[in-house]
């Protein structure tokens, strides 16, 4: 047995924590953002870092900032751009030196990166046109404001007045952990120069700013030798929330999922081309009434055509698919690339010579990634399961290799390669960071399946101490995953049930009806029905999991769970009094009064129907009307910021459950939204849900976490 060091807060908090790879347009440079705790150990912070294709090499810092840096594109020329709210080396203001979001480029061939531009709202996302020095951004302005220069003005105006009240004339009004307001998302243009002066002028004099963001504000500190970033969707109002574009090769069109909210319960977005020279948009494909989203567009290298999802509306009766397109730039006319794939794709990507599109998909517990091939009439191949092993994400295709990050139970996120010139091969991981190579998970992984009432088979994961045996079960925490239409299918640093590995429990982690990964019907079947299949597809798996098997122990155990899990949680809580603690974070509790708090109410209705026509599925799947019938202790988790699952539900939660003697606490965070973010935030989630599973499943005294 290898000498495996402990895995505790402190040696999970340091592991690298890898997303966004990227790759240079000749495919020879590969950059990817590694995140950690900065050096207050109060927020988490992320930097660029370039990692040898081949894995020969070790990886090299590119960036650093005290801030951190953001969302990043290669020019064609192969320099790195990328989001920093780094301060500004030549500005001679002090004022301006607060963190600000500004757009930097680092030259491919060394030397200090160089600022392009700033904006006051934030810098969230950025493409470069392949074959033209021009990117496009999105940032978010003030409504009316004509420019960024404007917006500083609209910002310092309000500031000076002491006013922070919003105004709504529409839905929706807010979103996970903000209020949208007063400035909405727009998307700028920005053509690049040629190159950098050896005498920059100064930028011009900072004004002061909108203090709801704590940044200082100038009116642009763009630089005089490039041309001022241009609004593109001046109006936009909420029709980019969320949505994600791209800029054709020649830079003369950009293409964007466009938001329609016709009312309350019908959200739509259509696929519309921006022309950049005149701003005019052109509707390639619309959301026909309210019934479908466009989402994720990806221009081909040729510039010919956009592949792009369509996500279909869903109904109580029917959910809606998820359908990859090609879609004819031109003509607008569109095709499903896979119109036999069960599965529901994500996040395409096309490879260099533009004949073949990449996607991944939620697949039987794991994000698998598929080529499709593309003829030059568009008529497209079978999907190619490419990547099957783990969770698959940041698909990043070159001229000979597919790149990837892949993670699983087992091991975190970490490079792989897969040559594309050697069909049906598992893939090479590529070294990348000693803390990464070293890993070795402090549990034993495997891979469960039963049956359900219906006979369903109901797949789940397990991860269980390494030393756990009939002589020394371990008890058993079942972890429902949220979503509710997700699965758990690799490694999650919110989620992560090695911590709890690591202090001897085993964890059972189910896939029940709602799930992706296992075709349409499986999500169908659970669909409107929270408090039935799922709920009977969770004690189908645990009762799977105890059978025949006696390093388990079924007597001392729990189940948590967040978000949906949250509300399963509640729903066995006032089902079954099998379980010794219940632990439910930012979880649904009083339906009827959900619907209207959430900040996604649409949605909502899409799957359970108009609550003021027809309250029948809300009652139906409503936890609160069995709380009499709790009996387990309970420990309520949530964030005072969730404006998805509003902290409104943990106080009505909670007042029922000491209404009704149930034994249990409240773990409050007044600064955190539906995930706990902050690491020391974190690390008190830990504690004190490991202090509780330990009073309740082991016997030991509570253990209230010292900064509480």
């Amino acid at each position: 047995m290898t000498d495996r060091p402990s895995f505790d807060f402190d040696r999970f908090l340091g592991l690298p924590r890898l997303s966004g790879l990227r790759a240079s347009p000749d495919g020879r440079r590969l950059v990817v953002s590694v995140g950690g705790p900065a050096p207050d150990g109060k927020s988490m912070r992320a930097a660029w870092w370039e990692l040898d294709r081949t894995g020969s090499a070790p990886p090299r810092r590119l960036t650093r900032s005290l801030s951190g840096e953001g969302g990043s594109a290669f020019t064609r020329n192969g320099d790195f751009v990328f989001v920093s709210k780094r301060a500004d080396p030549d500005s001679d203001d002090s004022g301006d030196d607060k963190e600000r979001a500004r757009l930097w480029l680092l030259p491919a061939q060394g030397g200090e990166a160089r600022l392009l531009t700033s904006a006051l709202g934030g810098i969230d996302d950025v493409r470069i046109a392949r074959g033209a020095d021009r990117l496009v951004f999105s940032t978010e302005v003030h409504q009316g404001a004509t420019d960024l220069a404007r917006d500083a003005e609209l910002a310092d105006a309000r500031k000076k007045a002491g006013v922070k009240a919003l105004l709504f004339e529409g839905y929706p009004i807010r979103r996970w952990d903000h209020y949208l307001g007063p400035r909405e998302r727009h998307l700028y243009v920005l053509d690049l120069p040629d190159r950098e002066p050896a005498n920059p002028p100064r930028p011009p004099k900072p004004m002061a700013g909108d203090d709801t963001k704590g940044e200082a504000t100038t009116a642009t500190d763009t630089p005089d030798t490039a041309a001022r970033p241009r609004d593109l969707t001046p109006g936009a109002g909420q029709a980019l929330l969320e949505q994600s574009f791209d800029i054709s090769p020649d830079g003369a069109t950009v293409i964007v999922a466009w938001n329609r909210f016709d009312d309350l319960t019908a959200i739509a977005a259509d696929l519309v081309a921006i022309d950049v020279a005149t701003g005019d948009r052109r509707t390639l494909q619309d959301g026909v009434d309210g019934e479908t989203t466009w989402t994720d567009p990806a221009i081909s290298p040729d510039g010919r055509w956009v592949a792009a999802l369509r996500n279909d509306r869903w109904t109580p009766e029917r959910i809606g698919d998820v359908r990859l397109m090609l879609v004819d730039l031109v003509s607008g006319e569109a095709r499903d690339l896979a119109p036999d794939l069960d599965l529901w794709p994500h996040g395409p990507v096309w490879a260099p010579d533009g004949t073949t599109v990449y996607v991944s998909a939620d697949r039987r517990g794991g994000v698998a990634a598929f080529r499709i091939d593309v003829a030059a009439d568009g008529t497209p191949s079978e999907p190619v399961l490419l990547a099957a092993d783990g969770e698959n994400s940041s698909l990043t295709p070159t001229a000979d290799a597919l790149f990837v990050l892949r993670s699983s139970y087992e091991h975190p996120l970490a490079p792989f390669r897969y040559d594309l010139t050697t069909p049906e091969q598992a893939g090479e991981r590529i070294a990348s960071f000693p803390e990464l190579d070293d890993f070795e998970a402090p549990g034993v992984l495997e891979r469960l399946c039963t049956k359900a009432g219906d006979g369903q088979e109901v797949w789940s994961w397990l991860l269980r101490p390494r030393d756990a045996s009939a002589d020394k079960p371990a008890p058993l925490v079942v972890w429902v995953h949220g979503g509710p239409v997700g699965s758990w299918s690799g490694w999650h640093w919110r989620w992560n049930p090695h911590l709890l590995v690591e202090r001897g429990y085993a964890i059972l982690m189910p896939d029940p009806a709602i799930s992706t990964g296992y075709g349409h019907d499986y999500v169908q079947r659970g669909t409107g029905r929270w408090g039935e299949e799922p709920y009977t597809d969770v004690i189908a798996a645990l009762d799977g999991a105890l059978e025949s098997r006696h390093d388990l122990d079924g007597v001392r155990s729990g189940l948590m769970g967040g978000s949906f899990g949250g509300y399963m949680a509640n729903w066995v809580a006032t089902k079954t009094d099998r379980f010794k603690a219940i632990v439910t974070h930012a979880s649904l509790w009083e339906l009827t009064g959900f619907h209207g708090t959430t900040d996604f109410g649409p949605a909502w209705e899409e799957e359970f129907g108009d609550i003021y026509r027809d309250p029948s599925r809300y009652e139906a799947a409503n936890p609160a009307r069995g709380v009499a019938n709790i009996r387990t202790p309970i420990l309520v988790i949530h964030g005072e910021l969730d404006h998805r699952v509003p902290i409104s539900e943990a106080l009505r939660l909670w007042t029922d459950l000491r209404r009704h003697g149930v034994e249990g606490r409240f773990l409050y965070f007044p600064d955190e939204n539906h995930w706990i973010l902050k690491p020391q935030n974190a690390r008190i989630w830990y504690d004190t849900v490991l202090a509780f599973l330990d009073e309740h499943l082991l016997g030991k005294d509570w253990e209230r976490p010292a900064l509480l």
